[in-house]
């Protein structure tokens, strides 16, 4: 590595080189992965168009799972969500739809929902929770459809109690009005409500769940619901530009994911609350939620960012563990903050290995922001 490389630079050297991490499923090459995608392929015959082959044989493994009539895959979730929200809305006397002001409709898509669809968006809440029956009784008027996230990601992956969900689910459909999940981590929130997917899946009207999070495939998502709105949700893919020539890495990734890494959910989320027991009695580190609700959780450090990137590298460098992908500014001047999501990788690593590797860390940064400020 040269003398004027950037941290970018070094971050993607350095990974190169490691061996454990503390996050996710660990690091594959491109070839390792796609011979792994090749042995787990089982379909006889290629899909077409997304329909036929490992495509249609994961459309039936979700309806299954999640107790639907119907479900239709999709290469992203961002374009399963609008699908369902739009297809709602299309049966309803009023362009009006609510959600969550954190949710990812409204912090990732760049208003696509009013951009594209025209669809009127208001928000049940912006504060740093999960919507409540209150949120929705604020909103009297008219709505094509709700949606609600399990976990609010960008509020910590917090989720509501099981009776607050019910209550909500209720109180919609009191109104008459469709719910829809944003189930990115539907796989991941499942062993908190101690509940089958389908037990989870009944409260709702439509279901998206993502397939590249904590399953660990390529991309892609699938929408689940009645047999006619995914047969119209279909027809947003074709609008959408979705109906690929071919999704065969996609599903083949997404069924080995369901395979493999659906029955480690419960594992993940047990070792995510111990680790976030463990760094929370660290001094200078607080996590949130305590204790988490799924396999992921927010890690907060007395330490700027600056000497965390720092400090994060250097372990990379000399030690080849990757213990953070980023630190950000915490709202706490001075404090910096992560995200910590349990995969495969973490239980491959002794857990007390790894937080006496997260306490050099933190000591090594806070040592360098004091000599850095003398």
């Amino acid at each position: 590595m040269t003398d004027d490389a950037t941290p970018a630079d070094r971050r993607a050297a350095a990974r190169r080189g490691c061996t454990r991490w503390l996050a996710g499923h660990g690091d594959l090459t491109p070839r390792r992965w796609l011979v792994e995608l090749a042995e787990a392929a089982t379909a006889p015959d290629l899909d077409r168009y997304g329909a036929g082959g490992e495509v249609e044989a994961l459309e039936h493994e979700v309806a299954q799972l999640l107790g639907t009539e119907s479900a239709v895959f999709m290469p992203s979730g961002v374009m399963a969500q609008q699908a369902a929200m739009r297809s709602w809305a299309e049966r309803s006397s009023t362009d009006a739809v609510a959600v969550h002001g954190l949710s990812h409709f409204v912090v990732h898509e760049l208003d696509a929902l009013s951009e594209m669809h025209h669809l009127r968006v208001q928000h049940l809440t912006d504060e740093p929770r999960p919507a409540t029956v209150a949120d929705l009784d604020r909103l009297a008027g008219p709505l094509a459809a709700v949606s609600l996230e399990l976990p609010l990601r960008d509020a910590g992956y917090l989720l509501p109690s099981w009776e607050e969900l019910v209550a909500f689910t209720d109180r919609a459909r009191e109104r008459g009005v469709p719910v829809h999940l944003d189930g990115a981590r539907l796989w991941e929130s499942q062993p908190f409500y101690d509940r089958t997917h389908a037990e989870i899946a009944a409260l709702f009207d439509s279901v998206y769940v993502s397939f590249y999070k904590g399953l660990g495939g390529v991309a892609g998502a699938a929408l689940a619901g009645p047999q006619d709105l995914v047969a119209q949700a279909r027809r947003w893919r074709a609008r959408h530009g979705g109906t690929l020539f071919s999704m065969l890495p996609y599903a083949v990734g997404a069924r080995d994911g369901l395979r493999r890494r659906l029955p480690r959910m419960a594992a993940y989320a047990t070792r995510a609350r111990e680790l976030a027991a463990g760094l929370g009695s660290v001094d200078g580190v607080r996590v949130h939620p305590d204790p988490p609700h799924t396999n992921a959780f927010r890690v907060f450090v007395d330490a700027p960012v600056e000497a965390l990137e720092e400090a994060t590298l250097r372990a990379m460098e000399t030690d080849h563990v990757a213990l953070a992908s980023w630190w950000r500014p915490a709202e706490v001047p001075g404090w910096a903050m992560t995200e910590l999501t349990v995969g495969d990788a973490t239980l491959d690593w002794d857990i007390e290995d790894q937080l006496a590797a997260m306490r050099t860390l933190v000591s090594a940064a806070r040592r360098g922001a004091r000599a850095g400020s003398s």
